[in-house]
């Protein structure tokens, strides 16, 4: 079989996946499966990577090298792996109490060094693994089984998390489109450097139809945001509500109260990420009209091409580094 052969039954294990009946997972694995198997790329060129929690279960189900890590700790994992092997793939998925409790600094630094690998973070908005406490995503206010009064947390915003650390690609999607999952995915893999997708993923045991907004029949067509690269971003069955840049704020308005060359003209590529960030505050959580697509894609050099420069200049500068000179450099004593 030729890598152009691949089906989506290739990509998968003889694993029993076992989420829990409805999980939004369920869609997105099918999503992976599918992209993958149509890349090209040999099985054995692909690593995923996962830390703890219902999404970190991917490996299993993904018939390619993988890991199951520790909480919080894919980034760091994945790091080792991109910069030592530069010809593998790699993947890290991960949940929004994995990546953005335990885990923030791992996420944000591999972000701001731009590491080239993808991570796909599951927002549920809520621990499913762990039976239904509030997540660092959870909405204010959020009754759950660890805050019976309500979450007195202020959540965060991960795609605007990204953004300001400066990440060089930046996008969101929802677990149900599997044809706008596919393309943000196939962007992603195109892109040299970090990537981060927000897949909003629903959990129909403890945070059922939590986007309902985004996916309803009635109220999507409101609600979502597509953001298209080149494009005036407006919205609505008929266009009718738009998005423009006011004072460096993010503002909906409608779209027959504004002259058409206020409209924001949506670049994914603008080296500032000022204006995405903008955009990304939009909404705080899939509440009301909600942005989704690639809010960056911008050209950085990656860490990996920079340290791989590193070694080439002081390899041609001073040739073969000596191991054994260099422990002798200072002081040595015998014990």
């Amino acid at each position: 079989m030729t890598t152009t052969d691949y089906t989506r039954a290739d990509f998968q294990t003889d694993q029993e996946v076992r989420w829990c009946p409805g999980c939004g997972d369920y869609t997105v694995l099918a999503s992976v499966q599918n992209f993958m198997a149509g890349l090209g790329v040999p099985r054995e060129k692909i690593v995923v990577i996962s830390g703890i929690g219902c999404a970190a279960r991917f490996p299993y189900y993904m018939n390619t090298y993988g890991m199951h890590s520790i909480h919080g700790r894919a980034p760091a994992v994945a790091s080792g792996i991109s910069i030592t092997r530069p010809d593998l793939s790699v993947w890290v998925v991960t949940g929004d109490g994995d990546a953005l409790s335990i885990g923030g600094n791992h996420l944000i630094h591999s972000l701001r060094r731009n590491l080239n690998f993808k991570i796909l973070l599951f927002n549920n908005q809520i621990y499913g693994l762990t039976k239904g406490q509030y997540s660092p995503t959870s909405e204010q206010g959020k009754q759950t089984k660890s805050t019976p009064f309500g979450s007195p947390d202020h959540p965060f915003n991960p795609v605007s998390l990204a953004l300001g650390a400066e990440a060089t690609f930046v996008a969101r999607t929802l677990d149900m489109d599997r044809k706008h999952t596919t393309g943000i995915l196939e962007a992603a893999y195109e892109h040299q450097g970090s990537a981060l997708i927000e897949i909003y993923q629903n959990c129909n045991v403890f945070n059922d139809k939590a986007f309902i907004e985004l996916t309803g029949k009635d109220t999507r067509d409101h609600n979502r945001i597509n953001l298209v690269d080149g494009e005036p971003v407006k919205f609505g069955p008929e266009g009718e509500r738009a998005v423009i840049l006011e004072e460096g704020t993010a503002k909906i308005v409608d779209t027959s109260a504004v002259d058409p060359g206020r409209i924001l003209v949506h670049d994914a590529g603008n080296d500032d990420p000022s204006v995405a960030f903008a955009i990304s505050r939009l909404s705080h959580g899939p509440y009301g009209p909600t942005p989704l697509g690639i809010f960056r894609r911008v050209s950085r050099p990656t860490y990996e091409s920079t340290v791989r420069d590193q070694i080439t200049a002081a390899t041609e500068a001073k040739g073969e580094g000596d191991l054994a000179a260099l422990i002798r450099s200072h002081g040595t004593w015998d014990v």
